[in-house]
């Protein structure tokens, strides 16, 4: 339970709009929480700087979590990237030099403010986690540490662009978000007049960033740009990794504790993509106690006890059925002095006939060709928690489109932490190819539950920014890494890895069907077993805690579902993810905000080039004289050797079309 707290140390008041101005004349908006007293007694600064809009998009969250960290001794500066919410100039792309150069002045000019002691820290979830770390290897004097929540180190190797070498569909459904919230306008109430012309420049401005995206298949100098683990040594300063198992990002935190060499501490839930206060699945942590504690100790030289504690925290899931939305995931918290941890051994099993077993055994040769439709019970990229039904459910229907390997019932509880590994040589009838392991656990019944699971695209097995073709019928050898896992599999129950080469409609399929044939006993899987510890499963964290939430009116509830649509006589499947986020009015500054998303997923048997993404959101805002609806759309199709991505933006003003432009693009497939 989430307790709402109204009483602080300190009493906050709040500066908004403040305006920063950059050296090239650009003002970027920003709202400040601070202690009333800070010109007498001044505090560290902390910034976060995103693009969704800190008066109507993230206000939800924003009023939870920064006052409450004021009220403790703090200035929580919220800025809106320049060319989003109430901030001068347009937004071109993701994590551009010109946003860092931004972010470095901004981090100057509140080191300079007379409430502020000079030390400042940065923080953010998503792309305000990546961002943070991309300032910090800047170095900019006054930045003394960070808090990097459901971010990458590599923007290539796990984002919503590219995973294992392929193209994830979420690269559309992202790219269409963007599309709607970058043609919103900026608030009347705060810009004044201007706001018309600034909307307007906006709008001219106006491009699908997948166009871009999607010219950059291979892990190139575009994705490199922004990648830290480039060069781990630029950052110099103290991090905070934070994920939870069911996000995308949590990898990061494991390669950002083992490559980083100065002050740094990881942590995984068993969170979506979200703030841990606010973590669902829960259990939801007082994280808002936790982050005050790391900035205590690197902003103030408080010796809070922080770094003495264990360096790496995760949560161990208990075995638990498959579901679609869960509520809570079972477990124990569990801690590692250091990633790689000590405590963590390899233990390898051979893929058999069927099985996995601790020494090889010949046998007959085994086939792979998965229908297209193999991958539709995994889940969604990611989740968003809540009553999104984005999680994997049961397991079986995919197990059975693949080749599965199971291990003997276990004699005990076994704890993996760490990614598995599969180490191994196929042959495929065709020169390309993605082969995708899952590793389940599977209970008495039968019920298969998804743990981890990994792809690869075969023409990255030695480069991802050099990709080559495999030579057909001859052999490969490769190495998949699985994605990190924090579980406990039960007494009784069977691992099983599953194989197959399509994983739609998270991953977009290759051009062909490959069959691949693989050796018994030539193949292996690592595990990464953790043995228990006598400290696991003890209480580490305080209750969730926060500030009092924006005062607001519900006009109209959220709603989700997940459609399957099968048409026999067609033999065309489509998945249809549709989420209304309702519709609020916040009293508290006369806005009014809206949005709605439809992610339609449809192919076609036994036809790989049939697949097609159609992806649109509704957004909309009204302040003072603003009364704005963006309608965006993204589809995405391909043949043997390009995509084809058609876009369409329209912008309504009070009901009437005031603005569209779309493109429709031709893009060379390169690999994939």
């Amino acid at each position: 339970m989430t307790r709402v707290v109204d009483t602080f140390p300190r009493r906050v008041r709040t500066l908004d709009p403040v305006f920063i101005t950059m050296r090239d004349g650009t003002r970027l908006a920003a709202t400040i929480w601070l202690p009333r007293d800070a010109e007498e007694r001044p505090v560290p600064a902390i910034l976060e700087l995103i693009p969704y809009r800190r008066r109507d998009g993230t206000v939800f969250r924003d009023m939870k979590m920064h006052p409450y960290v004021a009220g403790h001794g703090f200035a929580c500066c919220r800025v809106d990237i320049r060319g989003s919410g109430d901030s001068e100039g347009v937004l071109t792309d993701e994590y551009t030099e010109q946003e860092q150069d931004d972010a470095c002045e901004i981090i100057a000019w509140l080191a300079r403010q007379p409430w502020c002691t000079g030390a400042v820290g940065m923080t953010g979830i998503s792309w305000g986690g990546f961002n943070a770390l991309q300032v910090a290897a800047r170095r900019p004097p006054a930045l003394k540490a960070i808090i990097a929540l459901c971010c990458s180190d590599d923007r290539y190797a796990d984002d919503v662009h590219y995973f294992g070498g392929n193209l994830l569909t979420e690269d559309g459904m992202w790219s269409s978000f963007i599309l709607g919230l970058g043609a919103l306008p900026p608030d009347p109430q705060i810009v004044g007049e201007r706001w018309r012309s600034m909307w307007r420049e906006r709008l001219e401005a106006t491009s699908c960033w997948s166009s871009v995206w999607l010219r950059h298949q291979r892990r190139d100098a575009y994705w490199k740009r922004g990648s830290v683990c480039e060069d781990f040594s630029k950052i110099d300063i103290p991090v905070y990794a934070i994920s939870g198992w069911d996000d995308t990002y949590f990898n990061a935190v494991p390669r950002l504790m083992e490559g980083l060499s100065g002050p740094r501490k990881g942590l995984i839930g068993p969170w979506t993509h979200a703030y841990p206060f606010l973590g669902e699945p829960g259990p939801a942590i007082g994280y808002l106690g936790e982050a005050i504690r790391w900035w205590r100790h690197w902003l103030e030289g408080v010796d809070t006890g922080i770094m003495d504690e264990p360096a790496y925290t995760t949560y161990l899931k208990d075995p638990h059925r498959p579901a679609h939305v869960y509520p809570d995931h079972p477990g124990r918290w569990v801690r590692d002095p250091s990633w790689p941890s000590p405590n963590v051994t390899a233990q390898v099993l051979f893929l058999n006939s069927g099985r996995l077993d601790a020494v090889p055994a010949i046998g007959d040769t085994m086939r792979l060709r998965s229908p297209v439709t193999a991958g539709r019970d995994c889940g969604r990229y990611g989740g968003y928690g809540g009553e999104v039904p984005d999680m994997a459910g049961d397991q079986r229907r995919e197990d059975g489109l693949g080749l599965c390997f199971d291990s003997a019932p276990l004699a005990e509880d076994l704890d993996l932490l760490g990614a598995p590994v599969l180490e191994f040589t196929l042959a495929s009838d065709l020169p390309f190819g993605t082969l995708t392991a899952r590793l389940c656990e599977v209970l008495p019944d039968g019920t298969s539950t998804l743990v981890s699971w990994g792809a690869l695209n075969l023409a990255q097995r030695d480069n991802r920014e050099h990709p080559l073709p495999i030579r057909a019928a001859h052999p490969v050898r490769a190495r998949l890494e699985l994605n990190h896992c924090g579980r406990r599999f039960g007494k009784g129950n069977r691992l099983r890895l599953a194989l197959s080469n399509q994983h739609w409609p998270v991953l977009w399929p290759q051009p062909g069907l490959p069959t691949f044939s693989f050796e018994p006993g030539a193949c292996r899987l690592v595990l990464p077993v953790r043995a228990p510890q006598p400290g696991d499963g003890g209480e580490i964290f305080d209750e969730a805690e926060i500030s009092p939430p924006v005062p607001m009116d519900v006009l109209e509830d959220e709603s989700h579902s997940r459609l399957l649509a099968v048409d026999a006589g067609k033999r065309r499947e489509t998945l249809t993810l549709s989420s209304n986020h309702g519709r609020q009015l916040l009293t508290d500054r006369a806005n009014e905000t809206w949005a709605r998303v439809v992610d339609e997923m449809s192919i076609t048997e036994d036809d790989p080039l049939s697949a097609r993404l159609d992806t649109g959101w509704v957004l909309g805002y009204r302040s003072a004289d603003a009364d704005a609806e963006t309608r965006s759309r993204v589809v995405v199709t391909s043949t043997a050797t390009q995509f084809r991505l058609e876009w369409r933006l329209e912008v309504h003003e009070r009901g009437q079309l005031m603005f569209e432009r779309e493109g429709d693009e031709w893009i060379d497939r390169d690999h994939l």
